[in-house]
Parts: structure tokens; sequence; C-alpha cells
């Protein structure tokens, strides 16, 4: 008897910074969404599609759902909620570290009327003894009839083929959505720009981060198969301006030099990359700079 093949789509819910896209990325194989210690890091929906012999799963990492500051949150978590509709299952992900919260909650009322299975996933469970996963699985427990609940570690791997297993037993029938050895939906212009928005992620603190946003201008090809990449960091501020670039320009050359390095393994090519800095005042709370800058309902 042939074997039935199964997919659909999966949303990955939950609180800012719980390690959602590190799972997409470690389940994947490669990074296609970036990750930091910092809050709000995903800002659009990103799609990481796993296939082999019996299915093929699409992971959709939303934003970290908070009470929003700005029309850029706004937009965050809208797009994290309406998710829940498209997905044929939730991954709801917590954090073992941290107690269950109104955070939690929220989402936990939210994902009792999706009419659908939701699996818990007890993230960085690596990082606190295994007695204490009981007492979180038990917190979590007496506020929703999870269809599974999984201990995991997204960073280390820990659990991510039982959960594999787990979602091809409750993932429909269904046919290949996408090329066998395609690992996102996305187009390269958004994967440029958010590798080296992670990596301002990485050098920057306090309210830097999150006042950036990354344009790709230009993408080229040169005569010797260099890919040229011109991009444009926007700030809020001057302040935040000078910080980015640094004394003599130094903190730019860092950002430059590490997202070159992320570039040209994504790419398998070398890359040369030119990076402007200019500013653009309170873009968060501006509609049309948020369109500008890929921030678009329509696209979802």
């Amino acid at each position: 008897m042939e074997k039935k093949f199964k997919s659909g789509f999966v949303a990955l819910i939950g609180r800012p910074n719980v390690g959602k896209s590190t799972l997409m990325n470690q389940v994947v194989g490669k990074k296609v969404a970036i990750t930091s210690d910092k809050n709000q890091t995903t800002r659009n929906r990103i799609q990481g599609i796993y296939t082999d012999d019996d299915a093929q799963i699409i992971f959709i990492d939303t934003p970290g759902i908070h009470k929003p500051q700005h029309r850029l949150g706004s937009f965050m978590v809208d797009l994290a909620e309406g998710t829940l509709d498209e997905a044929d299952l939730i991954l709801f992900m917590v954090s073992a570290i941290e107690e269950i919260g109104p955070g939690d909650r929220f989402i936990i009322n939210k994902l009792k009327k999706a009419n659908k299975p939701v699996f818990l996933l007890i993230n960085k469970v690596d990082l606190i003894n295994k007695e204490d996963i009981f007492l979180v699985i038990e917190s979590y427990f007496a506020e929703h009839d999870f269809a599974e609940i999984l201990p995991l570690s997204s960073l280390k791997g820990v659990n991510v083929e039982k959960l594999i297993t787990l979602l091809k037993q409750y993932l429909p029938e269904g046919p290949k959505y996408y090329e066998e050895d395609q690992i996102t939906d996305h187009p390269e212009h958004f994967m440029y720009s958010e590798i080296i928005r992670e990596k301002v992620l990485e050098l920057t603190r306090e309210e830097v981060p999150h006042s950036v946003a990354v344009k790709i201008d230009e993408i080229a090809v040169r005569k010797n198969g260099t890919r040229y990449i011109r991009a444009t960091i926007f700030t809020e501020r001057t302040s935040q301006k000078v910080i980015l670039i640094g004394r003599n320009g130094k903190m730019l050359k860092e950002v430059g030099r590490r997202a070159r390095l992320d570039l040209k393994k994504l790419i398998g090519a070398n890359v040369f990359l030119d990076l402007w800095v200019k500013v653009e005042k309170d873009w968060r709370n501006n509609e049309l700079k948020l369109n500008q800058f890929g921030f678009r309902y329509d696209d979802y």
C-alpha cells in the first residue's frame, strides 16, 4: 500500500524572544530567519519549508505577541494573530526559564478560539533541571487542553525530530506546495536586508536596534561573479545614526564585515556590501514608510 503524503502550514506563536526563529532554522537546517537576544527581532511573517519523503511542512514564524507601542508593533501583532486562522496547526512556544504570565494567558485565550490542534512547545529545557520541567507543564496544562506537550531545545536540537514525527501524525494529506530543495518563500532582497539588520541587533543596544530598518537599493552581479549589494540602514534619530556609524566608521564597518560573512554563505559567492545610513524620523509610526520598508498587510 502506497504511503500517503502529508503537507500543511504550521504557525509558530509565542511571546517575543522565546526561540521561535531558532527552532525554524533548526528544522530547516539553514538560516531562514534572523535571531538575536533582542525582543521583537522577527517583524514579518517568515516561512521555512521542511520536506522529506513523507511530508512537506511549511513553518510560519511570526512576530512575538506583545503590547504594541507604535504602528509597526500593531502590524506585527496583527500579523501574528492573523496567522492563527490560516494555519492547519499551531505551535505555541514558551520559555522553560520563565513563569507563565499575563502575556502567555492572553495568547492562550486566542488559541482557545482557533478550533485546530495546538501543541505546547516548552523551549530552553537545556537551561533547567529535568525535575522542574513537570512544574512548567502543570502550570500550562491547567490553562488549556493542548493536543501535545513537548519539551525541547531549539538551540541544541533536543526533541526536534520528535516534533516532526508528531506533526506528521496531525497534518492532513496534501500536495507538495514547493520544490523539494526550497527552504523559504522569501525573495533574496528580503533575506539580504534581514541579515544586515541581524548584525545591527548584535552590535547595538537600548533603542537603536529597535529603531532600525534596512532597505536593499541595488543588487548586481559583477564580471568576476562577486555579488554587489547596496543597502540603506534607516534610523529614527541623528544620535542613533552617529552610534551606528561609530567613531571613524568603526561600527558600520563591523556591521558590514559580519553581514558579508553570512551573505557569502547564503549566496555561495563573494559579496561586496555597500552600506549607507540615513535618518527617517519616527518611521515606525509612518504608514507610508512602513509600506516602503516592506511592512504591508496586503502581502499576507
